[in-house]
This record gives C-alpha cells, structure tokens and sequence, in this order.
C-alpha cells in the first residue's frame, strides 16, 4: 500500500488513526501491530509470512541470547546472521547469483549452453504460486532488506547489551513491521524505540509537526520525484545510439533529484507518520547535495544505512584503527556490500565500489587538497562524482552506462537533433527541476527560521507562519490531485 495513495490516506490512515486512540497502550500496540500486517499483506499476500517467519526466529534468537549472556550466544548470534541473510539471499540474489554462474561456466567452457532457470527447480505447483512470480523468478518480497537489517541490529544490539531484551512477541513484531517504516526504511534501531514501545505519548505539538512532515514528504514524492521521473524514464529508456549530450544531461540531472525526492520524501512521510502515532525516528537524510566532498554525502545520505554499515560491518572489521591500507580494505568491503544491498545487479556493485574508491581517495590526501579550494568547486566535485554514480545506479547494464556517459561527455553516436533537451523540458518538468533544485537545499527552511526567530515583529513571524500553512494546504491539494489523476509510481526504495 503507497502512502501516496488514496486508499491509504483517506481509507487506511484515518480508520488506524481513530483505533489507535484507544486509552491502553498494549491495545493500541495490538491495533499497530494488525494495521502493519494488513499493510503488508495488501501486496504482498503471500510473502507476509515470511516476515512473520522472520519475526518468530528473531524473537526465539534474542530469547536464547538473552539467557545465554555475551559469551554463552555468541553461537547463536552467528546462526542468526547466518539465518537473516540466508533468507536475503535466497529471495535477492539466487536468481542472480545462478544466472552469474551460469554466463561463468559458458565463458570459462565447462557448459555448452546456460544453466536451466532456477525456478525450474521447483515443481510443486504450490510452492511455484508462493515464491515465484509468474516468469518464474524468485519473488522479492517488499522491502525484505530494511526489516532483515532491524532484525540483526536487535539480535546483535542484545547480545552486545546495547539493547533491553523483548520479552513480549507483540511489541517485538511491532518493532519489525510497523508499517511507517515497514519497507522503505528508515532503518530503526531497536534501542532507539525500546522505550517508546512501552511508553509514549502523543502530544499535539508532536502530532501537527507529523502532519507538517508527512505532508511535505507527500509532495517531494508526487509533485517533483514522479514529475522528474517521467522525463528519466524516457530519456534511460532511449537507445544509446540515440542519446544526445544535452538529453542525457537532463535525463541525470532529472534522475538525481527523482532518487532524493522519492527516498526522502518517503522518510519524511515515515518519521511524520511515526509522530502520529508517538514514535520519533530519526533523521535519514540533511541535504546531501549541498556536500563539498563524498565523504560529507555520506553523513547526509541515507544516514540510517551508512550508520548501520558502519557499527555493525566496519567497525567490527577493524575501521580506521588500522594500518592505511586497511582502513582502505574496510572501506572498500563496506561499500561493495553497500551496493549489493540495494540490488542484485553489476550497476549497483559498481556504483558502491565507485563511491568507495573516492571515499580511499578523499582518506588518502585528496580530501585534504578539497579543503583548499574554494567551496563552489568542492561542491561541483562533489555533485559531479555523484552524477556519474547515479548513471551506474540508474542505467539497465553496464555497457548501457558507460555509453550513457559517452553521450554526457559529448561522445556519444546519437544524432544532437534527435532527442535535445528542449524536447523534453516541458513547464511542469522545468517547474519540478526548479522546486527540486531549490527543495534540496536549506535555503528555504534557514530563511523561515531566522525570520520566526526573536527579534523579528510579531507581524512578521504570524506571517511566516500563515504562510507555511496556507503553503501545506496547497501542496496536500495538488498531491491528492496528482494522485487521484496519476499512474501506479511506487517508491524507488521499495525494491530495496
């Protein structure tokens, strides 16, 4: 269920709303707990239960663990990793991994012909309708690697004794399927919402700013991440010896701010939604395009996936306490697991080693060279290495992204007069671009601060005030009616 859909705000949320102003906390947990599996059953039927299967082994692990101490599950710490990314695996990445395999045996000469397709394995007419979608591929269930990563970071947050056991099933299902940030993260901790699963409460302060948030992540999504999208679809979908300099300039230029308006646009719509309801999640994305070095991008990008890589992979692997070169090593090993997190496929490993390489590199003295520079160009190095990035994240194939850059570059065989960006850049894209260029900076919400701020006459700030509202109003009216006029746009993160 899209929260940018009708049926979920003006069906779905109300309905959980009104049931979960119930005075107990446990039946209020309860009605959480239910609305989050209905949530995800709406389209994902069947897969549910493999998250309930994921609920119950997790819940059994913390339990042996808890009992067990640190020494006594640290075994059983390891079969629960073990566990969680064997069903990762198998539902992610099998078809990929068999299909690498099987160009590999044919290049190397030990097969004449490609390996049968993997779900031709599976026989059971039963089991063929519950794991593989009708190409007879493995069926990947939404959002499988956001509630697989809650579910290791509370196994192994007990067993360190950086969080309290949970010994009640049903706040513990909560945590893992709490439909705000159930398939497109953020990736919570279960030590930041502990407390909260026990007590909380809902303040009208709290509950008008979850409104203000998931409105403001309603039209990130609606109004500039799908009106870009359209145009990048078009432009990646076009052949590449079609590709023009100026085309594929916008069709990048339109996909970097699809992928940041769509993925925080839906954090926003998270965090407000878990407002709502008396949860407070934390921030998942501070303006990344305004980094002056990747480095930077990294602590404002997804900060809930680099900050998890970080605890649970590299400093375990030893971080920066090392020697250069290993600090490279971790560096380098986080960041290809960074890029196959987000898909089975060569463009995102590639994307992943890409960023970091320039992550050893900035280590390595080039951060240090950045610092003398002056800021616009640390910033166009920055936006620039991350362009190129997206071309590998976004295009079908590699070869598809490197003609794709060809084409940037001015090297590229497409006729200029084919597909120039004019074509393309029509008022609402060109109004997107502007809103989005404009939405991914501070700009704005420093401006309305300082104005709010003492020292301003109180005309001033009701002002500011009146307009932010009568501002909300107008973006909530134009979403509800892009998405009553508008076509299925699931967020890009739900693959994930």
């Amino acid at each position: 269920m899209l929260f940018s859909r009708p049926v979920f705000l003006f069906l779905f949320l109300p309905l959980v709303l009104l049931c979960a102003q119930l005075p107990a906390l446990r039946a209020r947990n309860t009605v959480l707990l239910i609305a989050s599996l209905v949530f995800y059953a709406w389209g994902e039927e069947l897969m549910v239960a493999l998250m309930l299967l994921s609920i119950g082994l997790n819940y059994g692990f913390g339990l042996w663990i808890g009992r067990r101490g640190e020494s006594g599950g640290r075994r059983m710490v390891v079969f629960a990793v073990v566990v969680n990314i064997g069903l990762l695996v198998l539902f992610k990445y099998a078809d990929w991994l068999w299909e690498s395999l099987s160009w590999g045996l044919v290049q190397g000469g030990l097969q004449h012909g490609p390996l049968p397709p993997l779900g031709s394995f599976v026989t059971s007419p039963e089991l063929r309708a519950i794991l593989l979608d009708p190409d007879g591929s493995i069926r990947l269930p939404i959002g499988i690697s956001f509630f697989t990563f809650h579910a290791l970071s509370y196994v192994i947050d007990v067993w360190r004794g950086d969080a309290p056991l949970q010994k009640n099933a049903g706040d513990f299902g909560l945590y893992i399927a709490l439909f705000p940030q159930l398939i497109a993260g953020p990736i919570v901790r279960y030590r930041d919402v502990a407390d909260q699963l026990v007590e909380r409460t809902v303040t009208f302060v709290g509950f008008t700013y979850g409104i203000r948030r998931f409105v403001l992540g309603l039209g990130k999504k609606l109004l500039v991440a799908d009106v870009c999208a359209r145009a990048a679809d078009q432009i990646f979908g076009l052949p590449a010896d079609q590709l023009s300099c100026s085309g594929s300039w916008l069709g990048i230029a339109c996909y970097t701010l699809q992928i940041y308006f769509d993925f925080s646009g839906y954090s926003d719509m998270a965090i407000g939604l878990g407002h709502l309801f008396g949860f407070h999640f934390k921030e998942n994305f501070r303006h990344p395009y305004v980094s002056r070095s990747v480095t930077e991008f990294w602590r404002r990008w997804h900060i809930s996936l680099s900050s998890w890589f970080r605890d649970y992979l590299y400093i375990p692997l030893g971080g920066n306490r090392g020697t250069r070169l290993r600090t490279s090593v971790n560096l380098v090993t986080v960041f290809f697991l960074c890029g196959m997190w987000h898909g089975a496929a060569w463009g995102f490993i590639v994307w992943g080693l890409y960023h970091g390489a320039f992550l050893v590199l900035e280590r390595a003295g080039l951060g240090a060279l950045l610092e003398r520079l002056p800021r616009p160009a640390r910033h166009a190095y920055t936006l620039l290495v991350v362009l190129v990035g997206w071309v590998f994240f976004r295009a079908p194939t590699l070869g598809y992204a490197l003609d794709y850059l060809a084409a940037m570059a001015g090297l590229g065989t497409g006729d200029p007069a084919w597909w120039p960006a004019s074509l393309l850049l029509d008022p609402e894209l060109a109004l997107a671009l502007v809103c989005g260029v404009i939405g991914s900076t501070p700009w704005v919400a420093s401006a309305a601060a300082r104005v709010s701020a003492a020292g301003f006459p109180p005309a001033w700030r009701r002002a500011v005030h009146l307009g932010s509202a009568a501002c909300l109003l107008v973006i909530f009216w134009l979403s509800v009616l892009y998405s009553s006029a508008g076509t299925y746009s699931p967020f890009i993160y739900f693959r994930f």
